[in-house]
């Protein structure tokens, strides 16, 4: 999002488009900086029999005459349809993994193994010459969406769950947020706790409610991206692991208290002065692995306690809320 605005704020003649995952288009639909999404579907990527539909979609992109093609996922799939929509200038990042610079004109290195991604998407703009700043909105707000949320909420101090993540190795126990939520009601009884997720974490989300039925809201699979967006905005606080909402509730200058085992925090974890971060201290820590390999299975989310957890909330509440 930084490099989106900021090329926008540095010409504003720029037509910016971006290349999206179908599921993720309804968050950048009718955003302000953008001249259009071309929607990615990614499901049918899985079969040969989309190809042809696939390959139609390249010769779209390639017949768009890019000026500039930046591919910040940096992954042999992105790296292939930047590669073929043939912009005069195509940049990535070095990224290793997949072998993905090998279709850029410029790659751009990572500065240090521990530089955020975000810092590390900003080497672009510098790259570019395009001056960095902070003076942007990350994500607008819609105001339609945000008086629904306000009146469902009615003023009531509000913590957002968020127990879901694409790695189940990522994922704080169920039984913990469970825990977590009984803490935080019996704290204070005002307090209001907003579970989200996809539909894939309606299993999750259920197991919260009936946790502490009086306080929390399971919105798994209730709600797309632009209202999701806006319950995040009114929190007075996201507990999360490491998902894509935290990085919602970053951008949009929440505290978030953030779960993290297999993964680093200084690489992806939320990227705002208002966190904590809380992970175990094990020799395995952090694995960058998919799946747990260590013999009590994953050791790292155990550890992490619901009092503690619960603590870190309160730290980031109003003066009398949750002790």
């Amino acid at each position: 999002m930084p490099v989106l605005r900021l090329l926008k704020r540095h010409n504003s003649a720029n037509e910016i488009y971006w290349w999206l995952s179908d599921g993720l288009v309804p968050l950048l639909r009718d955003d302000p900086d953008l001249a259009g999404v071309i929607p990615f579907h990614r499901r049918q990527w899985r079969s040969p029999l989309n190809w042809p539909h696939l390959m139609g979609s390249i010769l779209e992109l390639k017949t768009m005459r890019f000026d500039l093609v930046i591919d910040l996922q940096s992954l042999l799939r992105s790296a292939l349809f930047a590669w073929a929509a043939q912009g005069a200038l195509t940049v990535g990042l070095a990224d290793p993994r997949e072998g993905a610079p090998a279709f850029y004109d410029y790659a751009i290195p990572r500065p240090s193994a521990h530089t955020h991604a975000v810092d590390w998407y900003l080497q672009v703009l510098n790259f570019l010459k395009v001056p960095i700043h902070w003076d942007f909105e990350w994500l607008p707000p819609h105001p339609a969406l945000a008086a629904n949320v306000s009146q469902r909420r009615q003023a009531q101090p509000l913590v957002i769950l968020l127990p879901g993540a694409r790695w189940p190795n990522k994922r704080w126990p169920i039984e913990h947020f469970c825990e977590l939520a009984k803490i935080l009601s019996r704290n204070d009884s005002r307090l209001r706790l907003a579970v989200l997720g996809g539909r894939e974490d309606m299993p999750l989300g259920e197991q919260v409610r009936r946790a502490a039925p009086e306080a929390v809201w399971d919105l798994t699979g209730r709600t797309e991206l632009p209202e999701m967006v806006e319950w995040i905005r009114q929190a007075e606080v996201v507990v999360s692991n490491d998902t894509g909402p935290m990085h919602v509730a970053a951008a949009l200058g929440k505290p978030v208290v953030a779960l993290f085992g297999p993964t680093h925090p200084d690489r992806t974890g939320p990227y705002t002065p208002k966190k904590e971060v809380i992970r175990a201290t094990l020799p395995c820590v952090p694995c960058m692995r998919a799946r747990c390999a260590n013999p009590v299975t994953m050791a790292c989310l155990w550890r992490i306690t619901p009092a503690s957890v619960a603590a870190a909330a309160g730290r980031f509440l109003p003066s009398g809320l949750c002790g």
